[in-house]
């Protein structure tokens, strides 16, 4: 793709993010948490579309609360991608809330932080993802607790999973992916790992040619009797079936 559409597919970009916050700071707080939720997921359709991504859902995502949604994690854009297709409240680090333009949509769309070196807050945001899946909403976590590039999925941090065993809630696997439309191999160009930096990835996804971002769910799992970790290490190779599938 040349440089002018990159470009111009930037700026449609920036400009669909102002709109989104003037959602959220003028109708958010008339609307019901339903018609948030609604048009959360249209906004990431939309933003997809403006930057030439297509989404293809496998599976059905759970209809509603409670539950816990484990999702491996490869870039910026995840986030986006899985609001796309079901709006949930991901988790996110504490310091995302203070970040220009992404802390107030991220807030807006009803994301829970976490001081991820505090084990006391750890402890703290178990209680609270419980407390919002008994409130009947959708919570989801990355649990590798950084990305990795999807093909080798790194080992999955339990603590969190703990919130659906006190919940009582259930557990539902979702596999990501990036591939290119024509050809179906992965395509690394939303990637952000490593030395990556964050504008550097997203002009590579600018710039690449047929993203089509690949999501799998699985099927939801009771928390009956389950121990988080040995869970946390079903989960994840869960998730690899499904992203081979």
């Amino acid at each position: 793709m040349n440089t002018l559409t990159a470009i111009w597919k930037f700026w449609r970009g920036l400009w669909h993010v102002f709109m989104g916050m003037w959602t959220i700071h003028a109708h958010f707080p008339k609307l019901s948490p339903e018609q948030r939720e609604m048009r959360v997921q249209a906004w990431s359709l939309q933003f997809l579309a403006l930057w030439g991504i297509q989404l293809r859902v496998l599976g059905q995502p759970v209809r509603s609360g409670p539950a816990l949604m484990v999702a491996n994690h490869i870039s910026w854009l995840d986030i986006l991608v899985i609001h796309a297709a079901r709006h949930c409240r991901f988790v996110s680090k504490s310091d995302v809330r203070e970040w220009p333009l992404v802390g107030m949509l991220a807030t807006g769309a009803g994301t829970l932080y976490i001081e991820r070196t505090s084990r006391k807050d750890a402890l703290r945001m178990v209680k609270d993802m419980a407390d919002a899946m008994q409130n009947g909403d959708v919570v989801a976590i990355f649990p590798e607790g950084t990305t990795s590039d999807g093909r080798e999925l790194l080992p999955f941090h339990a603590n969190l999973i703990q919130s659906a065993i006190q919940a009582q809630a259930p557990v539902q696997p979702v596999s990501l992916k990036f591939i290119d439309g024509e050809t179906g191999e992965t395509n690394f160009g939303p990637c952000y790992i490593g030395d990556d930096t964050l504008i550097g990835s997203m002009w590579r996804t600018l710039k690449a040619k047929r993203i089509t971002a690949v999501l799998h769910f699985g099927e939801p799992q009771s928390a009956n009797g389950r121990d988080r970790r040995s869970w946390a290490h079903a989960l994840r190779e869960d998730i690899v079936r499904l992203r081979d599938h």
